[in-house]
């Protein structure tokens, strides 16, 4: 188990922006842990397997701005550049933002599940 601080500095996250902005580490923490209940990710998955271009820009954008607020730096520059290559609403080109989009996911839920409860 982490602390939020040790989960933050695990996933190279801007733990004093986001102290900054919420105030608390407990509210960072509340937060960090909802985004484990967030639907985004698995809209993009949906998307992508059904090619809706308008859906996985949509998802995408979303995640971005989560992890902007959440100051989940890795997933959020990520999930920016797919962002942007989704913005013609055309799923040319995606395939290998999207890769980096799903491995910075995985790593980010695997360390905010090791927050304390």
């Amino acid at each position: 188990m982490m602390t939020v601080k040790e989960c933050y500095e695990s996933m190279e996250a801007d733990f004093e922006g986001v102290i900054g902005r919420m105030g608390s580490e407990e509210m960072v923490k509340r937060f960090a842990l909802k985004f484990l209940d967030d639907p985004s990710y698995s809209n993009l998955e949906k998307a992508i397997q059904e090619q809706n271009a308008e859906e996985a820009f949509r998802a995408a954008h979303t995640i971005k701005g989560l992890c902007l607020n959440l100051g989940f730096d890795r997933l959020y520059k990520v999930s920016a550049e797919l962002t942007e290559k989704l913005r013609g609403r055309e799923l040319d080109g995606y395939e290998a933002l999207y890769g980096k989009v799903q491995t910075e996911y995985k790593n980010t839920i695997d360390a905010i599940r090791k927050i304390e409860e």
